[in-house]
């Protein structure tokens, strides 16, 4: 048994921290509001910096960089009360650059983003990409195990946050190519469940054809990934692509197609609403 430390108990936060307890370490949590940290039935901290204190590893799930910042650098943010021999895993998706500060200034530090979404969080099943050195994704391997499918270690500081761009750089072509064929099935007067069991089987499968077609064809958006928070990683995407060159016009394309779902009310929909957009 270790005792951990978990900052962040959203809708991902809150099931990880629970798997960690399940698997028989001793979990502090610390949230923002404090009513999310007490539904979660572990021990609550007033600071992150007090969840941290004294714990073999402390991990982080909150929402952007200003978040991330202020829970490990802030007045009272977690690094300031860590023991130098404690690893931290932030599953926030969040800039590279900030993945990076981070890491410069500990040694035993893992950038290691999600996908899966809610329902990989609940089930304990989500794929992890994570960056740092191979004694930090050493140390935080045996904890991440407790929620996770997946854990790819693919490469130094920032890596696991260029690689969950990469993620969601191809989840919004798909998603817009899923969208334009569902419109173009239900306009040429076809049978969507036919059409899906069709072209399923084939070439053309994708996740997001699977788990989201039937849902889109009923105009059910109310669950899932918010597109708020797919425009926060979109944004971090285009930065990336902006500084190292890659050519980025898709995403830059949905990434607008994405603000017009915004502007129709759909901010907390989730990302198949991208569906909206176009006309039945």
């Amino acid at each position: 048994m270790a005792r951990l430390a978990f900052i962040g108990t959203g809708v991902m936060g809150a099931p990880m921290a629970r798997h960690l307890a399940s698997a028989g370490h001793e979990v502090t949590v610390f949230n923002r509001t404090r009513a999310k940290a007490e539904a979660t039935g572990l021990a609550v901290a007033d600071t992150p910096a007090s969840a941290a204190d004294g714990a073999d590893a402390v991990f982080a799930c909150v929402g952007n960089d200003d978040d991330l910042a202020a829970v490990t650098l802030g007045p009272d943010g977690c690094f300031a009360a860590m023991r130098q021999d404690a690893v931290f895993v932030d599953h926030t998706t969040v800039s590279a650059a900030l993945a990076q500060r981070l890491a410069a200034g500990r040694s035993l530090v893992v950038d290691a983003p999600v996908s899966g979404g809610q329902a990989g969080a609940e089930k304990g099943a989500l794929s992890i990409m994570c960056g740092g050195t191979a004694a930090a994704v050493a140390a935080a391997h045996p904890f991440m195990q407790a929620y996770a499918a997946r854990i790819v270690h693919v490469g130094e500081a920032g890596a696991g946050q260029q690689t969950k761009m990469c993620n969601q750089i191809a989840i919004a072509g798909v998603l817009q190519g899923v969208s334009e064929a569902l419109r173009f099935a239900q306009k040429s007067g076809l049978d969507t469940a036919k059409v899906l069991e069709a072209i399923s089987g084939g070439a053309a499968q994708s996740w997001q054809m699977v788990n989201r077609w039937e849902t889109m064809a009923q105009d059910r958006f109310d669950f899932g990934f918010a597109v708020d928070w797919m425009r926060k990683d979109l944004g971090l995407a285009l930065d990336e692509g902006r500084r190292n060159g890659a050519g980025l016009p898709v995403t830059a394309l949905v990434d607008q197609f994405y603000a017009e779902i915004q502007a129709m009310g759909g901010a907390r929909q989730d990302t198949s609403a991208l569906v909206r957009r176009l006309p039945k």
